[in-house]
């Protein structure tokens, strides 16, 4: 059986740490908490879960501390989280499984990262990071913001071990990221294509659309990129002009996306939406339709989001039939969004009202 070393870096986590050690520390044979600066009770909670917790003076480059992280273990392998990420109880199984079945030739193992959700609890971002790696190995981070490991060779096994992101509601330091990288950008730091991407994302949830766009086309021509951040640079395209209001240069990106893979369901609902605006029943429905009927995606990397292709698609299937006076139509795909959200009021509202349209008695026919 392989041993595991958790690496964690850290600071003002005292309201969600506990709650990720408690949820891994069945599966780790050490803990390494290096703490980057807390002025809370951060490092008081982590000296409660293991003597090895250690100082790193803050240099506004997670990399860094990340690979000093890294360089405390003594494990056969390492695993990383942050502060904010939880394994489920089902999930803890599955590590403990991999820990007794892992085979030699193995060097890293990936994770989906279940990120981001909607009201209800549905992810709606799914990505995948390595997050086991052999030590031996010596793989670096890399990056300021929104760091990377360095792998260049070694077995990889994809693994279906799902991490899970439960954010603190308390977010001291939203803008962190993006003074960082406006730091390093007065400084005359040379992005890489990475950099270049993930600025242009923090441009992008800061709603300074115009700027995001001008680095998200720098990435786009950078040519160091997989398909899939093609995609993924299509969609965050496609938003920012949406909020711009330019709405041709929002479908330009919708149909450039199909140029690499089949329609995926959030352009399809994307596109829907833009004939819902429009009135235009027909032409939504044929792509909410397209959306939920996608198949799922075949390569395990891809970032995908469930809610395209579930509640979103059939609760807007609900009111174009509606508008089109399909009652019967309308309640059906109703009754399937409400199975995904039980509990939303308005899709109950909707219900109501349609079973009453449906069993209104018919008009009496004149002769």
């Amino acid at each position: 059986m392989i041993t595991i070393s958790l690496c964690m870096i850290v600071r003002n986590e005292q309201a969600v740490l506990g709650r990720c050690l408690q949820s891994v520390q069945d599966a780790v044979d050490e803990i390494i908490i290096v703490d980057t600066g807390s002025t809370d009770s951060t490092r008081e909670i982590a000296g409660q879960w293991t003597p090895l917790v250690r100082d790193f003076k803050w240099n506004h480059h997670f990399a860094s501390a990340r690979n000093y992280s890294f360089a405390q273990a003594s494990m056969d392998y390492i695993l990383w989280l942050d502060a904010d990420d939880v394994l489920l109880p089902e999930e803890l199984k599955k590590l403990l499984e991999l820990k007794r079945s892992l085979l030699p030739d193995i060097d890293m193992v990936s994770m989906p990262y279940h990120c981001d959700f909607d009201e209800s609890g549905h992810a709606t971002l799914k990505v995948r990071r390595v997050r086991l790696v052999r030590r031996s190995r010596n793989y670096q981070w890399t990056g300021a913001v929104h760091e990377d490991l360095s792998i260049e060779e070694g077995g990889c096994l994809d693994s279906d071990i799902m991490i899970t992101h439960r954010k603190s509601h308390n977010d001291s330091d939203a803008d962190r990221n993006l003074r960082i990288y406006e730091m390093l950008l007065s400084s005359g730091a040379e992005f890489t294509s990475r950099d270049t991407l993930h600025y242009a994302m923090e441009l992008h949830q800061h709603r300074l659309y115009e700027q995001a766009v001008l680095y998200y086309l720098q990435f786009i021509d950078s040519y160091q990129h997989t398909v899939e951040d093609e995609i993924h640079v299509c969609s965050k395209l496609a938003d920012c002009y949406y909020h711009m209001g330019n709405r041709d240069k929002e479908q330009e990106w919708i149909f450039k996306s199909f140029t690499y893979d089949i329609p995926r369901p959030e352009f399809c609902c994307r596109l829907a939406y833009f004939f819902l605006e429009k009135e235009q029943y027909h032409q939504a429905v044929y792509w909410y339709k397209l959306a939920i009927e996608s198949p799922p995606p075949v390569n395990p990397w891809t970032i995908s989001n469930d809610v395209a292709r579930t509640w979103l698609p059939h609760m807007q299937l609900g009111l174009c039939y509606y508008h089109l006076n399909e009652y019967k139509l309308s309640y059906h795909h109703n009754k399937i969004a409400s199975g995904y959200l039980p509990d939303d009021q308005s899709i109950l509202n909707n219900i109501i009202l349609l079973e009453n349209e449906i069993l209104k008695p018919a008009p009496n026919r004149q002769v």
